[in-house]
């Protein structure tokens, strides 16, 4: 479920867990605004299994779409595991992620507070 505070980094594509099962992905996203650490949304077309958030064939693969996308930088993991969802994996990720998702129109509100 997106809102108007959303930004799309990719719409459907499909991707592989460690199994070679396949997931639709819906949607990856983050929200328009933060304070430093991105979370990344990533929206599935059905239920996936519970835990599949740690994933690491999973997780790569949709770190690969970001990264055909334009994200140059390290991998990064899940987030919180009580933000997963029966239909959304949560990542969190690396500091470097904040330059791709400025790029998408992304806003860091701890600028607001840096002293030059």
């Amino acid at each position: 479920m997106t809102t108007d505070t959303d930004i799309q980094l990719s719409g459907p594509f499909k991707a592989s867990d460690s199994s070679g099962r396949s997931h639709d992905v819906k949607a990856v996203r983050i929200f328009d605004e933060g304070y430093g650490i991105i979370d990344v949304y990533v929206d599935f077309a059905a239920p996936i299994e519970p835990g599949l958030f740690k994933d690491k064939t999973l997780v790569n693969a949709i770190i690969d779409r970001l990264r055909a996308l334009g994200y140059v930088g390290p991998n990064f993991g899940h987030s919180d595991p009580g933000l997963q969802d029966r239909k959304l994996i949560v990542l969190e990720a690396p500091e470097e992620f904040a330059a791709f998702a400025k790029l998408k129109g992304w806003k860091n509100l701890a600028e607001d507070f840096d002293e030059d």
